[in-house]
């Protein structure tokens, strides 16, 4: 079997590849492990940016879709002290250029400019081997194989596809991130919800904190940030993760102790920055299979935004795919170096100066090691 070109991931990066694949008129097909769209939460919410993410989806003819997914007053932003005192509040005055959507409403976007079919569901790769001049074999965990001229990589952090290009092996940072959350929080976790105001919730000290988000519906999506060593998650539940914030204010503390699901571990992994690859004819990667990155809120970004410039590339130079690929590839690379940019935004907000360091970076006003913002909604209260 022959496809023209074939994408391993129904992720957001995968999905924008195959839509503007679909506006230039060429076809793809989308193989995914997961069994149907709905098979698991897609994580939480996204701010997307001008300058990557909305540009992705303008190639895709998705802007005007995408405006009725956005959250109002989801930019706002709170940090608090462990004891709960607020050190900065800003509000979401409208102003911002990094709306706020959920993820799973977003994909459901991107598979709904698709035609019928183009998504393989419960096609798990396990195997990817090349077949001369080019084509590419890959295998399925149910004993399917499809042969492909163009093969995309956009199967994230553990892609079976990279090591047809690369030896690199994400590496654990020595963070982890538990993802819970708390349902219907304003009636039955209101102090918490109050805590969290409308947007999201930082309490944060060094190597350790909480994170919240308010969703739509006015559900908490939290994730407590831990720095420990990887064999010490083996056994988590909510009590011992909360044991780590003992004398924190109750109204933070409940948004681990309160939690309506079992907690989930999401150790987090990089790329080496500047990773990079010779040109093999016939096959590329895009998002976390290329440039995998600490979370700085712009790996979903930089997903649609590759997959979106590879889909241009390709149309661009229909018959002439190898020239494309290197084109893409060039500026692939160089959002890639980027990512010593996302490290140091990671330590600003978990290294040994936050919260100062966050509120610096919120604020865009530098902070030094007990100061705050002067301005009325930043000073402490």
């Amino acid at each position: 079997m022959h496809a023209p070109v074939t994408i391993i991931g129904a992720g957001l990066g995968g999905l924008t590849l195959a839509s503007v694949l679909h506006v230039h008129g060429i076809p793809a097909e989308v193989y995914e492990a997961e069994p149907s769209p709905e098979a698991r939460a897609q994580g939480g919410l996204l701010d997307i940016h001008d300058h990557n993410g909305r540009t992705a989806l303008e190639a895709a003819g998705l802007v005007d879709e995408f405006r009725g997914l956005v959250l109002e007053g989801r930019e706002a932003a709170r940090v608090l002290a462990p004891d709960g005192t607020v050190l900065l509040d800003q509000p979401d005055d409208g102003a911002g250029g990094r709306p706020e959507v959920q993820r799973g409403e977003l994909r459901r976007l991107l598979l709904d400019s698709l035609p019928a079919g183009t998504v393989r569901w419960g096609h798990k790769a396990i195997g990817v081997h090349p077949v001369g001049e080019g084509r590419h074999e890959v295998t399925f965990a149910d004993g399917a194989t499809v042969v492909t001229s163009l093969l995309v990589g956009a199967d994230g952090a553990w892609s079976r596809v990279r090591p047809l290009l690369s030896d690199a092996v994400p590496e654990y940072v020595g963070t982890s991130f538990v993802e819970i959350y708390l349902f219907d929080a304003d009636t039955r976790h209101p102090a918490s919800a109050h805590a969290v105001g409308g947007g999201a919730l930082f309490a944060l000290v060094p190597g350790k904190g909480i994170l919240a988000h308010r969703e739509r519906g006015g559900d908490l999506h939290v994730y407590v940030v831990l720095s420990e060593p990887k064999d010490w998650f083996t056994a988590i539940d909510a009590a011992r993760i909360a044991r780590e914030f003992d004398g924190w204010a109750p109204k933070l503390t409940a948004l681990i102790t309160d939690s309506d699901t079992v907690p989930v571990l999401r150790p987090v992994h990089t790329l080496p920055i500047g990773h990079r690859w010779d040109r093999t004819p016939g096959v590329t990667l895009l998002g976390d299979a290329a440039h995998l990155t600490v979370p700085n809120g712009e790996g979903a970004n930089l997903a649609m935004y590759d997959g979106a410039e590879l889909g241009k590339a390709l149309a661009a130079r229909p018959d002439d795919i190898e020239p494309a690929l290197t084109e893409y590839e060039q500026a692939l690379f160089d959002r890639g170096d980027a990512a010593a940019e996302a490290a140091r935004d990671f330590e600003l907000c978990f290294g040994d100066n936050t919260p100062c360091g966050l509120i610096g970076l919120l604020t865009g006003v530098a902070q030094g090691p007990t100061s705050y913002p002067a301005t009325a909604e930043g000073r402490p209260r």
